[in-house]
């Protein structure tokens, strides 16, 4: 945890140029219990990783373009899925994106998703590994690289080691999380990902990435409704529940993908539009799943419901026993 935090922030230290905390580094922030509970804290803070992830580009993009003040418009917005049918709509909802936006016709057209890393893995596709070893360097090491080279040189060995930092090769979707969820990995359990390459090896979903790809590729082929190529509505909650009394998107789904759906207890009447328009179903709701995971979401939050409730109890079926 140390090293981890020390990597993403390396503070105003000597060393920071090397771009790896040392080991007098390390003992120093483990011998501060209370910063250390602080450090803890925020490595499980979704706030602070999107500080961490937003500003980096923040600083980038004021500098190209020669402007200072905010970049981004507004703060994130964090939303619970309360089950496996929300976190099913969901993945697919991000993984369609290029699609939705008329900017490929299928999902293995569409770079930058998790749905392309995946196929392109089964292809045998692999990348540079981005995610640095979990180790601290000796403190004369670091002593040494500071006496022998000159600041160029450090920079320049800094951006090499961003490039690859281990020097190794792995699968396309090797830093991703498995989309199957494994039984055997408790939730006591350390969700630590061994390689060192992603957060955890624990998975998400009930489903086998082939029953995945199929029913993604199937709501690809359909047309939404609502859908109009990334269109807006007026009105999101009438135009959410004339789609819900219309009987959802056209195009009965093939034997594999109905199973898929009846497994997870889902309407595949309607399936296609809570994919194609999440936003209209969910975009101003705390949580997102079915209607009975969100009243309890809801309890737990001091709250007698949850917007959004009566649509997804249209949409969805009775959970799978």
């Amino acid at each position: 945890m140390a090293i981890r935090w020390l990597r993403l922030f390396p503070g105003h230290r000597l060393e920071e140029h090397l771009g790896e905390p040392t080991d007098s580094d390390v003992a120093a922030l483990l011998a501060d219990p209370q910063r250390l509970d602080i450090v803890r804290r925020r490595l499980s803070d979704i706030s602070w990783l999107m500080r961490a992830l937003c500003e980096p580009i923040a600083r980038l993009a004021n500098r190209q373009d020669d402007v200072t003040g905010r970049f981004w418009e507004g703060r994130f917005k964090a939303q619970r899925l309360t089950d496996e049918a929300g976190l099913l709509a969901c993945a697919m909802y991000v993984d369609l994106n290029p699609v939705r936006a008329a900017m490929a016709s299928q999902p293995s057209q569409a770079p930058f998703t998790s749905a392309y890393d995946r196929i392109q893995a089964q292809q045998g596709q692999t990348i540079a590994s981005a995610a640095y070893p979990i180790r601290s360097i000796p403190t004369e090491q670091a002593g040494e690289i500071l006496r022998t080279h000159t600041s160029a040189q450090i920079k320049q060995r800094k951006q090499r080691q961003r490039r690859n930092p281990t020097g190794q090769r792995i699968a396309r979707d090797g830093w991703l999380a498995p989309l199957s969820a494994d039984a055997s990995i408790s939730a006591a359990d350390p969700q630590v990902h061994r390689g060192g390459v992603r957060a955890s090896d624990k998975g998400f979903l009930m489903l086998s990435w082939e029953e995945y790809r199929k029913l993604l590729e199937w709501v690809a082929a359909q047309k939404s409704p609502l859908s109009g190529h990334g269109g807006q509505s007026t009105d999101s909650t009438k135009s959410a529940e004339s789609a819900v009394n219309s009987g959802g998107a056209s195009g009965k789904p093939p034997a594999g993908v109905q199973g898929v759906l009846a497994k997870l207890g889902i309407d595949a009447g309607l399936w296609c539009d809570v994919v194609w328009n999440f936003g209209r179903y969910f975009g101003r709701s705390t949580c997102a799943g079915r209607s009975e995971s969100m009243s309890r979401h809801a309890e737990r939050t001091g709250r007698r419901w949850a917007r959004g409730q009566r649509l997804a109890d249209q949409c969805f079926s009775s959970p799978p026993t």
